[in-house]
């Protein structure tokens, strides 16, 4: 039974399954291929019963291997069937579980960014950027790309000197530093990550930019004040669909008349699926949620807020997640050693997971420029592009600074 679903369901690639005792039975044929190994008997049937669960779950416990998971995931995702459950049944599901009140917010925050720096810093960039960066070529560095990527917000953002900037979801404070020293802007910076937090208050005071730049350990719905310009990056995806029409209610009545706002964030290029892959939810971002463009146009227009552009990053979180992995993987024997190996299978199938999905264009990242007013920004986007200096990435050759400096 188990074989001939998968005769019918293999048909673009080529998937190998080779079983305990080294048999192998192919699947499908031609590009590209993908070989798994399975270490225990029974892990077949296991994964099926709820492949978008299981299949994480027996590679964290060891049950299977194989020489490529990437391209694996990529055989598996041309081939994966539609959305099976009911859509009055995923959209009951989305209105009573995609509502992250501050308390809940703390909690699912704490699972995954309180772990430790050394872990990070191991694999991001050197300014510790976790989003997505801007490759303007697939060869740029790492470095090079998300230093790209801040420039870009920066310019967004149409910053002046002198003016007060409000970054929401700041995470290491490597946006937040960034754009205080390229743009002489004072920076307040919100995060719930007590790591983050400890982190990037260091390393402003290491900087000399403790004076333009605070870290507040507070949610976005405790904070007042009025700020020139707004920034979101990477944080929106963990709000919660219910609350999106309070975050653009509260994003608008932080915004100075005349003010702009930048809001990054992860996003589907399709319909609303109203779901989250379970794998991920369990145990990388409880409480996430990806929109489709369509699930925040609305809230945004009833917020009185104006849409001055809209641009959508294809691939870019896939090289930035391919730079992640490799980067993991220079340190993977250390971290086995120190919290694991299933602590490693979880977080290199994290990581490949995710770059499978934006490389397949399940996934993207838009640039939601917002304003108080039409006039706030230039009606073309020339102004993006003109030439003018641009914050240099750190050299290849700089040396590499130590954990306990915090963030860089």
């Amino acid at each position: 039974m188990i074989d001939a679903l998968l005769r019918r369901r293999i048909t673009r690639g080529t998937l190998t399954l080779r079983d305990a005792s080294g048999e192998d039975t192919i699947y499908g044929s031609g590009e590209p291929r993908a070989l798994v190994i399975f270490n225990t008997t029974g892990v077949l049937r296991r994964i099926l019963r709820h492949p978008e669960f299981e299949l994480g779950e027996a590679y964290l416990d060891g049950e299977w291997d194989t020489p490529d998971l990437l391209g694996l995931l990529e055989v598996l995702r041309l081939n994966a069937p539609g959305p099976v459950t009911p859509f009055w049944q995923r959209r009951l599901k989305a209105l009573l579980k995609f509502s992250n009140g501050v308390v809940r917010s703390r909690r699912n925050v704490a699972v995954h960014y309180d772990l430790d720096e050394p872990l990070f810093r191991a694999f991001l960039d050197r300014e510790m950027h976790y989003s997505c960066a801007y490759f303007r070529s697939p060869e740029d560095s790492l470095e090079d790309a998300q230093a790209a990527k801040a420039e870009l917000i920066g310019r967004k953002l149409r910053l002046q000197p002198g003016q007060r900037v409000l970054d929401i979801g700041c995470g290491w404070g490597s946006l937040a530093m960034f754009l205080a020293a390229r743009y002489d802007v004072e920076v307040t910076g919100l995060t719930l990550s007590q790591e983050q937090h400890r982190v990037a208050c260091a390393e402003a005071k290491r900087r000399g930019l403790d004076g333009r730049v605070e870290f507040r350990l507070e949610d976005y719905r405790e904070h007042a004040g009025s700020y020139d310009r707004v920034v979101s990056v990477g944080m929106f995806e963990h709000v919660g669909r219910s609350a999106y029409p309070v975050f653009f209610d509260l994003l608008r009545a932080r915004l100075a008349s005349g003010g702009i706002a930048l809001l990054h964030t992860i996003g589907r290029p399709g319909p609303p699926i109203l779901a989250t892959n379970p794998w991920i939810e369990r145990h990388i971002f409880p409480g996430g949620y990806i929109p489709s463009a369509s699930e925040v146009i609305g809230p945004l227009e009833r917020s009185g807020l104006v849409l001055c552009d809209l641009e959508v990053w294809r691939r870019h979180y896939a090289y930035t997640l391919h730079h992640w992995q490799q980067r993991f993987q220079a340190h993977r024997q250390t971290f086995a050693a120190s919290k694991g190996e299933r602590f490693c299978r979880l977080w290199e199938f994290y990581l490949a997971a995710c770059e499978s999905a934006f490389a397949n264009g399940e996934l993207e990242v838009f640039h939601f420029q917002l304003a108080t007013d039409q006039d706030a920004v230039p009606l073309t986007r020339d102004y993006l592009y003109e030439s003018s200096p641009v914050a240099e990435a750190p050299r290849a050759d700089e040396p590499q600074r130590q954990a306990s400096g915090g963030t860089v």
